[in-house]
C-alpha cells in the first residue's frame, strides 16, 4: 500500500480513549481505544493528510492501534516515555495533561527521525509470550527467596509445588515460542544460528530473537550497547570518568549471567563470554536472510 506522507500526528494512549493533536495544527480531538475509534482515526488523519504517526508506548494499550495504523498505510513511531520526557525537557514544558502529552508527541515524532529498521510483525505476539516467561520467572524467583524465610514444613511444601508448577509452565511456554520461531523459515534459520554460538542455549537465543529483530542488521557495537553491555564514556574536561554500561536494558544479559552480576554496572563486570558470544553471533547473522 502506498504511504502517505506530508502531516505529523501525536496520540496520547489510555486504556479507553486515545488523544490526537497535529502537529502544527491547533485541531486536537479524542476516539475511544477500540476497533471503532482507530477506524475513525485512520479516516480523520487521511483526510487531513498526516502520513507519520507518534504514539508513546504505554504498557500495551497502544498496540492495537499501532498495528491498526501501520496496516493502513500510516508510519508509525512508538516512542519510549525516556525520549518524550526528554524532549519536553528540552523545550523547558512542565505542564501535563492528555491533550498536552498528545501536542508534545505529534512534537517529537516530527522531530525524530523514522527508524531505519522496520518492526517485524511476526515477533509481535512472541514478544507477549516472552513477557509471559519472564513474568514467570519473577514470581519463580519471588518464591525462592520467599522459601529461605519459612520454616514450617506445610508451608514449605506450598510454596515448593507453587515452584515446580512454575518451572513446568516455564518449560511449556519456551517450547510454544521455540515451536513458531521454527514454523517459520527465516526465523528459524536465524534461531539455529544463534543457537550455534557456544554457550548460548535456547532461552537466551529466543530473547535474542524476540527482543532484538535488528540482529543480522547494525553492527556488533550497535547490538552490544541494545543489550546494555557497550561501556560508555563518562569524560568532561579534565575530568576521565569510568566507563560504564548502561545496565542491561533488555533481560538478555541477565538470562545467563550469574547472580553476583546483577548487581554489578560497571564495564569490568561485563562478563567474557558475553563479547565473545555477541562477536560469534554478529559474525553468524549475515547468514541470515531478511524479510
Amino acid at each position: 500500500m502506498t504511504k502517505i506522507s506530508t502531516g505529523v500526528a501525536g496520540i496520547d494512549t489510555a486504556k479507553d480513549k486515545l488523544d490526537i493533536a497535529v502537529h502544527g495544527q491547533t485541531r486536537r480531538w479524542q476516539v475511544e481505544n477500540t476497533l471503532r475509534g482507530w477506524k475513525h482515526l485512520s479516516l480523520e488523519l487521511r483526510k487531513i493528510g498526516v502520513g507519520r504517526v507518534g504514539i508513546e508506548a504505554t504498557g500495551g494499550y497502544e498496540r492495537g492501534v499501532v498495528r491498526h495504523l501501520r496496516a493502513a498505510g500510516f508510519t508509525v513511531l512508538v516512542l519510549q516515555p525516556i525520549q518524550v520526557r526528554a524532549y519536553a525537557r528540552m523545550h523547558l514544558r512542565r505542564a501535563k495533561n492528555d491533550v498536552l502529552d498528545a501536542v508534545l508527541i505529534a512534537a517529537c515524532a516530527a522531530a525524530i527521525d523514522s527508524p531505519p529498521i522496520e518492526p517485524d510483525a511476526r515477533l509481535e505476539d512472541l514478544a507477549d509470550h516472552l513477557t509471559f516467561v519472564e513474568q514467570i520467572e519473577e514470581d519463580m524467583a519471588r518464591l525462592k527467596t520467599r522459601l529461605e524465610h519459612i520454616q514450617d514444613k506445610r508451608l514449605r511444601r506450598i510454596a515448593t509445588t507453587d515452584i515446580a508448577r512454575l518451572e513446568r509452565r516455564r518449560a511449556n511456554e519456551l517450547q510454544h515460542i521455540a515451536k513458531a520461531l521454527r514454523s517459520d523459515d527465516d526465523l528459524a534459520k536465524c534461531f539455529d544460528l544463534v543457537l550455534s554460538v557456544p554457550g548460548i542455549g535456547d532461552r537466551t537465543a529466543i530473547t535474542l530473537i524476540v527482543r532484538m529483530p535488528e540482529l543480522g542488521r547494525i553492527s556488533r557495537e550497535e547490538a552490544a550497547a541494545l543489550t546494555g553491555l557497550a561501556p560508555f564514556d563518562d569524560d568532561s574536561g579534565q575530568h576521565k570518568g569510568e566507563r560504564h554500561i548502561a545496565g542491561w536494558s533488555m533481560p538478555v544479559v541477565s538470562s545467563r549471567a550469574p547472580k553476583e552480576w546483577h548487581t554489578q554496572r560497571c564495564a569490568s563486570a561485563c562478563p567474557d563470554w558475553a563479547s565473545q558470544s555477541f562477536c560469534e553471533v554478529d559474525a553468524a547473522f549475515p547468514q541470515c536472510d531478511d524479510k
